[in-house]
């Protein structure tokens, strides 16, 4: 794990506020914070906690390991379930590069969760009250799209090559400075042919009849 640089009072940086190259007090919540840095809260249990989590709900959802029938009604092998989320997260936390790129990645997630909140209650604020505010049709996959694109870009970001730089910053470089005009050329001429394909092929919606 990397050293965390303390302040002169022993308070970590991540936790404290810098005005004209000083030290400004903190609260003791904060200096609270930086103990359970200390003790790994941060970098051990929350990883921990969020892998197991995440992994134990998709074996539960996915049934791989089978099912139990007991009394005629299927349950899942939560016992073999909870052992393989288990190990899964204790490999992860192991390793200090995939706790970092856990940690970075989670972070910069949820401040795209925030960005469709406040989208949506941006757009309920012109919506009459009581009417239920959810995304459909080309909205919908607009907004897919850009959480793709925006999930993508972060784990990228998250990545690093050997030299230190992300891949993200290694393929915007890449394509600004680096790239042949006729590769671009050929990436965007082949992205307008595939939507283009897409929108030809689309089946329109069968309206119901009204009875």
């Amino acid at each position: 794990m990397n050293s965390v640089r303390k302040t002169p009072n022993g308070i970590s940086e991540k936790f404290k506020y810098t005005e004209n190259g000083g030290w400004l007090m903190v609260s003791n919540f904060r200096e609270n914070l930086s103990f359970f840095e200390t003790i790994g809260i941060f970098d051990v249990v929350l990883p921990f906690l969020l892998v197991f989590t995440i992994v134990f709900a998709i074996l539960e959802k996915t049934k791989v390991f089978g099912t139990d029938d007991i009394g005629g009604v299927k349950y899942s092998k939560k016992n073999l379930n909870a052992i393989t989320a288990f190990c899964i997260a204790f490999l992860v936390i192991a390793s200090a590069q995939l706790v970092e790129i856990l940690t970075k990645v989670s972070s910069q997630i949820v401040v795209l969760l925030f960005l469709s909140v406040f989208f949506l209650l941006l757009v309920g604020s012109f919506a009459k009250e009581g009417d239920p505010i959810f995304l459909e049709g080309g909205w919908k996959t607009t907004f897919i799209i850009i959480m793709f694109v925006g999930i993508l870009g972060i784990f990228l970001n998250a990545l690093k090559t050997d030299s230190g730089e992300t891949w993200l910053e290694k393929i915007t470089s890449y394509i600004i400075g680096g790239a042949n005009d006729r590769i671009i050329g050929s990436i965007v001429l082949l992205g307008v042919m595939i939507m283009f394909i897409a929108f030809i092929v689309k089946e329109p919606k069968q309206s119901t009849a009204k009875h």
